[in-house]
């Protein structure tokens, strides 16, 4: 099957392809990545999200290592994300009983239809 081509970096004036999957060339994605957490994103985040949570959600993708609602449907994806239920900004916590072991696919899917996440096109 053929594969889609490359688009041209997002980037005004840039000449460079964009990193397949992507919007920019790798060298104005880590600019805009950047820009992003440094701007953009909540300040608070560190405290949400810090090395504790890089620990559990390692500990909890070892012990579920495949996408929870794919394995719901019989397919058999490794996970790439670790999902809250509730999410943190809503009271949740990083309980093993509030997290969720997902696809890149699934993760999106689930944001979308909760719609707190805009869809890149």
């Amino acid at each position: 099957m053929p594969k889609k081509p490359q688009r041209a970096c997002g980037h005004p004036g840039c000449p460079k392809l964009a990193v397949p999957g992507g919007q920019y060339c790798e060298k104005h994605r880590l600019e805009y990545e950047r820009r992003y957490n440094r701007y953009e994103r909540d300040p608070d985040i560190s405290k949400k999200y810090g090395r504790a949570w890089k620990r559990i959600r390692d500990r909890y993708a070892a012990k579920h290592p495949l996408c929870e609602m794919c394995l719901k449907e019989g397919r058999l994806k490794p996970v790439e994300e670790v999902h809250h239920i509730l999410p943190i900004s809503k009271g949740g916590d990083h309980r093993e009983s509030n997290l969720m072991s997902l696809c890149q696919s699934c993760h999106t899917k689930l944001h979308h239809e909760l719609g707190d996440r805009r869809i890149r096109s």
